[in-house]
C-alpha cells in the first residue's frame, strides 16, 4: 500500500518535471516524447515552394552579386561580362518570384500606379543611401554623405507605411 503511494507520488513528480512532454508507454525503454503542435508530429517540414524559392534565390543572388563585382571592380577588367552576369542574376530572381507565387497559388502581382510608385521610391531610397555611403567612404565628403545617407534611410523607411498601411 505504501509502495503504491510512493510510486504514484514519483509519477506525479515525473509528470510535472516533464511538462510539455508525453510519456511513451510502449517500447523497450520507456521515455518521454516532446509534444508539439503542428503537422508531422512536431517535425517541421519545409514546403516545396519555399525550397525552390531558396535555391533560385541563392543562385540568382550569387549571379547578381558576382556580376556587380565584375562590373564595379576595375582591376578585374570585366565590365561587360559583369553587366551580363548581373542581368542574368536579376532575371533568375524575377523568375523565382513568379515561380514561388505560382506554387503558393497566389495571384500574379498587379501592376498599378501604387506598385510603380513603390518601386520607384525604393530605387530612389537605395540610390540615395548608396550615394551617401560613397560620399562618406570613397570621396571623404563626410557631412554631406551622412546627410544624404540619412535621407536615403528615411525614404526607405517610408516604404513600410506605404506598403503595409497605418492603423
Amino acid at each position: 500500500m505504501a509502495k503504491s503511494k510512493l510510486v504514484k507520488a514519483n509519477q506525479k513528480i515525473a509528470d510535472s518535471v516533464a511538462g510539455g512532454y508525453k510519456k511513451i508507454e510502449r517500447g523497450v525503454v520507456g521515455g518521454y516524447k516532446k509534444i508539439e503542435s503542428g503537422e508531422g508530429g512536431g517535425i517541421e517540414i519545409m514546403k516545396k515552394s519555399t525550397f525552390v524559392a531558396m535555391i533560385l534565390g541563392t543562385i540568382g543572388g550569387i549571379l547578381f552579386a558576382l556580376g556587380m563585382c565584375m562590373a564595379l571592380i576595375p582591376e578585374w577588367n570585366a565590365f561587360r561580362p559583369g553587366v551580363v552576369m548581373g542581368t542574368i542574376g536579376a532575371v533568375v530572381l524575377l523568375i523565382m518570384v513568379i515561380v514561388w507565387r505560382k506554387m503558393e497559388k497566389k495571384n500574379p502581382i498587379r501592376i498599378s500606379g501604387k506598385t510603380i510608385g513603390t518601386v520607384i521610391l525604393g530605387i530612389i531610397g537605395a540610390l540615395l543611401f548608396g550615394v551617401g555611403m560613397c560620399l562618406t567612404m570613397v570621396w571623404s565628403n563626410m557631412i554631406i554623405g551622412i546627410v544624404i545617407g540619412i535621407v536615403g534611410i528615411v525614404v526607405l523607411l517610408c516604404l513600410i507605411p506605404l506598403t503595409k498601411g497605418l492603423k
